[in-house]
């Protein structure tokens, strides 16, 4: 691997998989100078929803004029979207800089015997970040877990306070088969003294999460508890009036669409008030991130032509596929075609079940990464479980639209992030997609 350019070296470590647990970060931090500490960090955990609370929270301390970093995954098409300081990606130049120069790092730390394990790709990204971030004198960084949270690499930080979004079978190879289980992992990221806040109701999810509460003398704030929404869908825009222990906010647009973005709302408004001795945030600031925060692949309406739009969600398990689906059955009582992928390790019945009554057929598609069912395979599932549904093959997203446009101006495209990244970088080919696209 010594020829390899900088990116490449990055994503060829992809070959080493997932690999939980915090030795390898740590060694990395140190001999970097523990980045890590010079920023206070917010650190998001959680199912579904963690990128759109990330990405709100971050706003609204921007909008206040902190300066940020923000570190979420995975990517739609470029591996620089993962990395943002006061709102703007990493250059191509600096992302390659800090890949060549943790490259020589873990090579000597290897060759020293310090690094046992050849460290992932999402351990050599968190390290880059935490380095960037320093550099550039963050003042708070929020970072989004890549996996559970006990043992995923943002970990190694001890955060100011905390988002655990709900709780949702997912990843259960390396989580855990049971949500209690998966709760535990997700715990992780609670640290002594912090504060907490989550968007869970499920009774032995929040049971955990107590327990794990009061043991580390962490503040927990249940939002369904502390929070009364007035919601309306108009025009296919969420209208939000938020009332909370501190304050009343709106009616406002928020900007990110679909009911469940309420809830991620809820979390990001109540963990930046609950903060507010350590770090002032103005009302004006987070209604600002309400209204303006934005977070591309979640429900987000593209135009592809005079009368053709594809609306494009990244749900990849049954839990955000629900959030699709009654999204669906709000704004489209018609019914969608759906373009359909999905990476080998997801519940693509559970997804397909959720989304049958608001679909009028389901076009299936390969995608190029490695990790995704081929289109036959995905086909026969899905006739050999929902034999009521028409569903077919296509060779490529872009055929895939071309199918579904011949019957509904509108179709939509779920199922996988990698998906997502391969429409967005159909319909914006300057977006320089970068092959490859891990975690």
């Amino acid at each position: 691997m010594s020829g390899l350019v900088p990116l490449d070296y990055l994503f060829s470590l992809e070959q080493h998989g997932i690999k939980l647990g915090l030795e390898n970060i740590r060694t990395l931090c140190a001999a970097l100078g523990h980045p890590e500490k010079t920023f206070k960090s917010i650190i998001v955990a959680g199912t579904n929803g963690k990128g759109s609370v990330a990405a709100i929270i971050e706003t609204a301390l921007r909008a206040d004029n902190v300066k940020t970093g923000r570190y979420t995954s995975p990517h739609l098409v470029r591996l620089e979207e993962r990395f943002c300081v006061s709102g703007k990606q990493i250059t191509h130049s600096i992302l390659s800089d800090l890949a060549r120069e943790l490259k020589e790092v873990i090579n000597n730390l290897q060759q020293s015997g310090q690094l046992q394990a050849p460290p992932t790709f999402f351990e050599v990204t968190t390290a880059i970040a935490f380095t960037w971030f320093a550099r550039s004198d963050v003042e708070v960084a929020v970072l989004e877990v890549g996996m559970g949270g006990q043992f995923d690499a943002t970990n190694v930080v001890t955060p100011i306070g905390a988002v655990i979004t709900e709780v949702n079978l997912d990843h259960q190879q390396f989580l855990g088969q049971t949500l209690s289980k998966i709760a535990f992992e997700k715990s992780g990221v609670i640290k002594p003294g912090i504060v907490v806040v989550t968007t869970e109701t499920k009774p032995p999810v929040l049971e955990v999460f107590r327990r794990i509460c009061l043991e580390r003398a962490a503040r927990l704030i249940e939002c369904q508890k502390q929070v009364t929404t007035d919601v309306k869908i108009q025009n296919h825009s969420t209208e939000l009036k938020l009332t909370t222990p501190r304050a009343t906010y709106g009616p406002l647009k928020l900007s990110l669409r679909g009911r469940h973005q309420v809830q991620n709302a809820c979390s990001a408004v109540r963990l930046l008030e609950e903060l507010n001795g350590i770090l002032p945030i103005s009302s004006t600031a987070i209604k600002t991130a309400l209204t303006n925060t934005c977070w591309p692949g979640r429900l987000q309406l593209l135009q592809a032509g005079p009368q053709r739009h594809v609306l494009l969600d990244a749900a990849h398990n049954p839990a955000a596929a629900s959030a699709l689906a009654s999204y669906l059955a709000e704004m489209y009582p018609q019914k969608l075609p759906l373009v359909f992928a999905a990476s080998r390790d997801k519940d693509i019945t559970g997804i397909i079940r959720v989304l049958i009554p608001h679909i009028t057929k389901v076009i299936c598609v390969q995608l190029k990464t490695t990790r995704t069912w081929s289109s036959t395979a995905l086909n026969e599932s899905i006739v050999a479980n929902y034999p009521s549904i028409a569903s077919t093959t296509s060779d490529s997203p872009q055929a895939a639209l071309e199918a579904a446009w011949l019957e509904q101006e509108i179709a939509v495209a779920a199922g996988s992030v990698y998906l997502a990244g391969e429409i967005t970088h159909l319909l914006d080919p300057s977006a320089n997609a970068v092959e490859g696209r891990p975690r």
